[in-house]
């Protein structure tokens, strides 16, 4: 019986989700302590942490990078080692209080961080069934979020509670993700894949509705991460544990919510999910541009958080329409361009900042508006050789 039960439980479902839990345990804590660490002990004006930020987000725009390591390397090996090299960067950081010393700590960070993510997409796209792959993904959103909010009550109980210095924070924060590294990569069996996997660059004609939903995506989350959050404090004064809680709030509601927005997208179907979630989020960018009241403010940053849920849909409907043999040279594809936004859009809509802050989100509210209008080109049931409605191409053809 026992053995029975250690069989289950040694699922590719099961891993996803243990390695889901491993990555806020670093990223989550490098990213809460960072301002306080940079400022404090590595002496960062507003020029090195600009830089920082533009450093850590090379990786993710060389994702598509990771596919060439698939012909050294198993995709479930380079997770690990991806996982790791995550829980490293985290856990050395504090013991590198310097202006390099946290730019390199950092860049190694975000190789773990952004190459893990391209090849969780690829894995859970592989080893889960189309039909279950809605919930499934909304479960390894939960099991972060609920990663998060361990790691905040951590953070909260070795700081406050404990008193001590940033490097043994660091140190035991990615000490934890490198522990459950290592319980996966024993206790874990190598899954087979059904599809061998293409070892080179797939770009396909065919996938171009799924690359521009993609890019535009990728410039509404900078939109969210950069400008959302400064919005709290520049305008209604928020302090750094208001922030946190909203955080926290937002961790709370994935962990009960996104399971079920995962089951929602199953019944209901990525074209109507995509619709639901640019129509909500033009509503949300036009709120921030309005909004005079802070607990409206606040409220919009939860509901704006929710809609990540929603692009679960995205996922599932490249799973549905790309060949089995694409899924991993095309993650780290989609992986790169969404991150194109990432590298434009804070310089560029920094500066429409100091005109008029309203005309970001207005411009966000423009973008969500063209996603909705690409989304009307999502098929009802999407499949290899109908993956939008302009044309049913043959499956043949790039």
């Amino acid at each position: 019986m026992q053995s029975f039960s250690l069989a289950k439980l040694r699922r590719p479902e099961i891993l996803l989700l243990l390695m889901a839990i491993a990555v806020p345990l670093s990223f989550a804590a490098w990213q809460t302590l960072l301002n306080n660490f940079a400022i404090e002990r590595a002496a960062f004006t507003g020029r090195e942490i600009g830089i920082l930020q533009s450093l850590r987000e090379i990786p993710g725009f060389l994702a598509f990078a990771v596919v060439f390591l698939l012909l050294l390397i198993r995709e479930q090996r380079l997770a690990y080692i991806s996982l790791a090299l995550l829980g490293v960067g985290t856990a050395i950081t504090g013991l590198f209080p310097s202006v390099i010393g946290l730019y390199i700590t950092t860049v190694i960070m975000s190789i773990g961080f952004h190459y893990y993510e391209t090849l969780q997409t690829s894995l859970a796209l592989q080893w889960i069934d189309k039909a279950r792959s809605p919930e499934t993904l909304g479960r390894l959103i939960a099991a972060g979020s609920f990663a998060s909010i361990i790691t905040f009550g951590l953070i909260w109980l070795l700081d406050d509670l404990l008193g001590l210095d940033f490097q043994w924070i660091y140190l035991i924060m990615g000490g934890l993700t490198l522990v459950i590294v290592l319980i996966a990569w024993l206790a874990f069996p190598l899954f087979p894949q059904k599809t061998e996997q293409h070892k080179h660059m797939v770009f396909r004609k065919r996938y171009w509705l799924y690359y521009t939903l993609t890019f535009m995506s990728g410039a509404r989350r900078q939109i969210f991460v950069v400008f959302a959050g400064f919005l709290m404090v520049e305008k209604f004064g928020y302090s750094v544990s208001q922030i946190a809680l909203l955080f926290l709030i937002n961790a709370t509601i994935n962990v009960f919510l996104a399971p079920r927005i995962g089951r929602l997208i199953g019944r209901i179907g990525e074209h109507r999910a995509l619709l639901i979630e640019y129509a909500g989020l033009v509503l949300v960018f036009c709120g921030y541009a309005l909004v005079e009241t802070a607990w409206v403010a606040a409220g919009l940053y939860v509901i704006d958080h929710l809609f990540f849920a929603l692009a679960i849909a995205l996922k599932t409907y490249f799973q549905k329409i790309a060949a089995p043999e694409d899924i991993a040279s095309s993650a780290g594809v989609s992986f790169s361009i969404n991150h194109i936004a990432a590298v434009v859009i804070p310089a560029l809509f920094g500066i429409i900042w100091l005109t008029d802050p309203a005309l970001v989100f207005y411009a966000g509210a423009a973008m969500a508006g063209v996603s909705f209008a690409l989304s009307l080109l999502v098929p009802e049931t999407p499949t290899m050789g109908r993956e939008s409605r302009l044309a049913y191409s043959n499956i043949g053809i790039n």
